[in-house]
């Protein structure tokens, strides 16, 4: 007997609005949640102070954390909501959306603090739009990692992503640090410095080698030599951004002299501030990564 293409259609649209609506309520619930976290680790901190106030470091930075928690809400509604049971799909929604968010704002804080020492806040109330960047393009950086780091729908899927958050976590920072070794400048002083040429340099780098590294937890778990080997091995592909750098960027488009390490991209982006150049640098770093996720 043929299947009606009429009930097909609607238990479609219904499936469709099931997950949409679970959804929006888990989104909502972790931002209404992020919130409450802000005000009680910063009393001071408002919506309106931080994102219609006069001073748009912090605007950036609450930009980032709040396009981060939309990563993990949604990621979190697709692994858990399998429409078998309502109150299943509830109870692990609620467990998982917790537990990334939590994760979120702690390595995303502890992540800032590598960077910038116990300086950011400090910068960020002087209104140094530079921090503000960079501090919201590594909220968006941790939101991608812990977006495809925290799958499952049962208490084994808790226990593997957990694993593989850490081991995430810590190969993006490696990565990153290895990466911004090529520069002749300081990141950290550079951005301190309100230098936003150095901010999107480092958030392009931040934002490149997340995606590669999210892309590499991606696939199911078969055995730990496979997936620490399979996961690894992806990883590794983001030291493609270095010829991206040193010879794209700096040799073919802006017709600098190649070098390993340095060079005429440094000297535009430290001394000369150049915005333009930078925002070029990250863009090729993004599109490189997009391309690896894509086709790897």
């Amino acid at each position: 007997m043929s299947e009606n293409p009429i009930t097909s259609a609607f238990v479609m649209e219904l499936s469709t609005g099931y997950v949409a609506a679970f959804g929006g309520v888990t989104i909502l619930a972790m931002l209404i949640a992020h919130r409450i976290l802000r005000r009680i680790l910063s009393p001071s901190a408002t919506p309106r102070a931080e994102l219609l106030g006069d001073n748009r470091a912090h605007a950036l930075r609450e930009t980032g954390d709040v396009l981060a928690v939309f990563l993990v809400g949604a990621a979190v509604v697709k692994n858990c909501v399998h429409g078998e049971s309502l109150s299943t799909d509830a109870i692990w929604c609620a467990a998982f959306a917790s537990l990334g968010l939590l994760l979120l704002e702690v390595t995303g804080h502890l992540g800032l603090l590598l960077l910038f020492s116990r300086s950011l806040k400090a910068s960020l109330d002087r209104g140094n739009v530079a921090a503000g960047a960079a501090a919201g393009a590594h909220y968006v950086a941790t939101g991608l990692l812990t977006s495809r780091a925290v799958a499952g729908s049962d208490l084994r899927g808790i226990g593997l992503s957990l694993v593989f958050f850490a081991l995430a976590q810590v190969v993006h920072q490696l990565l990153v640090a290895a990466f911004r070794m090529l520069t002749t400048y300081d990141d950290a002083e550079q951005i301190e410095g309100e230098n936003l040429a150095a901010a999107i340099s480092y958030a392009g780098v931040s934002l490149a080698v997340a995606t590669i590294v999210a892309r590499a937890l991606e696939g199911d778990f078969v055995d730990w030599p496979h997936a620490i080997a399979g996961f690894g091995l992806l990883s590794a592909t983001a030291f493609g951004l270095y010829p991206v750098r040193q010879l794209l960027v700096q040799s073919l488009v802006l017709g600098g002299r190649p070098s390993i390490r340095g060079g005429d991209l440094d000297v535009a982006i430290a001394r000369d501030r150049n915005v333009g150049v930078a925002a070029l640098e990250a863009t090729s770093y993004i599109g490189t990564a997009a391309a690896v996720a894509m086709l790897a």
